[in-house]
C-alpha cells in the first residue's frame, strides 16, 4: 500500500500491543491510534464500536485506509476455565463487534492461537487442520476465529503460539530471573512448540496486514524445540550451565488447564500468501536475550 493508513492497536498495553506499536512508529506518514482497556474495553459491546466508529470516521476525514489490529484478549489460560464466560467476551464475542464495524470500512487484522488444536499431532498443524480446542481458552479463540470469518469482508485471522518478549510476564523472563535465584530448574520437556518472539512477530502482523492476504494464516519462527530445550537456551546465552536445566513431565505440573503436548503450526499459508519467513527460534532468543543485554548479539 502506497496510500497514508490510520492504524488502531487494540491490546496496546501487552506484549505484542507494545511490539506493533514499536514496528508502527517506522511509518511516520501513517497514523497510529494504540489502545488499551482503559481507551478501548473489548468486555463492553457499545464501548468498543463507538472507539471504532469514531477512529473510522477520523481516518476518513483524513483521507487514510483504516487498519485495525487487534492484539487484545483474554489470555490469562487457566483463569479461563472457571471464568469462560468473560474470556468469551473478550476472546470470542468482541472480535465480531471489531469485524462488523470494518465491513466494507477497513482492513482487520485478528490474532489467534495454536490453541484451537487438540495439541496431539506429530506433525505441524495446517490451516485446515480440524480445530478441536481441549481448554475454555481455545474455545474461546476458536469463537473468534469463526464470528470474523462470518462477518467477512477485507480480514486475516492469524495463528501463533508460544509468545514472548523483551516486556511483560513469559517464559523466556521468568528463567533468566529462575536462574539468578535457583540453583537448578525442572522444565517440562514432554510440550513441543514453537518459541515466538513477540519483535517478530509484530512485524509479520504489520506485513500481512500490508499484503491482499484474507483468512487463515499461520506465523511464528521457524522451527520447534521444548520448554526444556527453550530454557536451557535461555541459560546458556546468559552465560549459566544448560544442565542447570532439569526436564520433567507435564504430569508433574498439573494445571487447571491441559496444555497441548504439540504446538507446532505449519507455516507454509504465510509463505503461500508472499510473506517473509520469521527468523529460527535460537536465532530470536539470541536477539531478544541480546536486546535485555544478558547475551552478545550474532
Amino acid at each position: 500500500m502506497s496510500e497514508r493508513i490510520s492504524w488502531l492497536v487494540t491490546g496496546a498495553n501487552g506484549q505484542l500491543g507494545t511490539d506493533l506499536q514499536a514496528v508502527l512508529a517506522g511509518r511516520p506518514d501513517d497514523r497510529v491510534a494504540a489502545l488499551g482497556r482503559a481507551d478501548l474495553d473489548l468486555t463492553d459491546e457499545s464501548d468498543a464500536r463507538a472507539v471504532v466508529r469514531a477512529w473510522l470516521a477520523d481516518a476518513r476525514a483524513r483521507g487514510n485506509h483504516p487498519i485495525l489490529l487487534n492484539a487484545g484478549a483474554y489470555t490469562a489460560v487457566d483463569a479461563a476455565e472457571t471464568d469462560e464466560a468473560a474470556a468469551m467476551v473478550v476472546n470470542g464475542e468482541a472480535p465480531r463487534w471489531l469485524a462488523e464495524e470494518l465491513a466494507n470500512r477497513g482492513r482487520l487484522v485478528h490474532v489467534s492461537t495454536d490453541y484451537v488444536f487438540p495439541g496431539d499431532a506429530t506433525t505441524p498443524y495446517r490451516v485446515d487442520d480440524e480445530p478441536a480446542p481441549r481448554t475454555a481458552y481455545g474455545r474461546t479463540k476458536l469463537a473468534g476465529e469463526r464470528a470474523v470469518a462470518a462477518v467477512g469482508g477485507d480480514a486475516v485471522v492469524v495463528r501463533t503460539a508460544w509468545v514472548y518478549a523483551t516486556h511483560g510476564s513469559n517464559f523466556v523472563r521468568t528463567m533468566l530471573r529462575l536462574e539468578s535465584e535457583r540453583d537448578t530448574v525442572s522444565v517440562v520437556d514432554d510440550q513441543t512448540g514453537t518459541p515466538t518472539w513477540s519483535h517478530d512477530l509484530a512485524h509479520g502482523l504489520v506485513a500481512a496486514a500490508l499484503s491482499p492476504a484474507r483468512g487463515l494464516l499461520h506465523a511464528t519462527n521457524t522451527g520447534a524445540t521444548t520448554w526444556h530445550g527453550l530454557a536451557r537456551l535461555v541459560f546458556e546465552l546468559a552465560g549459566a550451565d544448560p544442565n542447570r536445566v532439569l526436564p520433567t513431565t507435564t504430569d508433574a505440573f498439573p494445571r487447571p488447564a491441559p496444555r497441548p503436548a504439540y504446538s507446532v503450526l505449519d507455516l507454509d499459508s504465510w509463505a503461500d500468501a508472499g510473506l517473509p519467513a520469521l527468523p529460527p527460534w535460537e536465532t530470536s532468543v539470541r536477539a531478544c536475550l541480546a536486546e535485555l543485554g544478558v547475551a552478545s548479539p550474532a
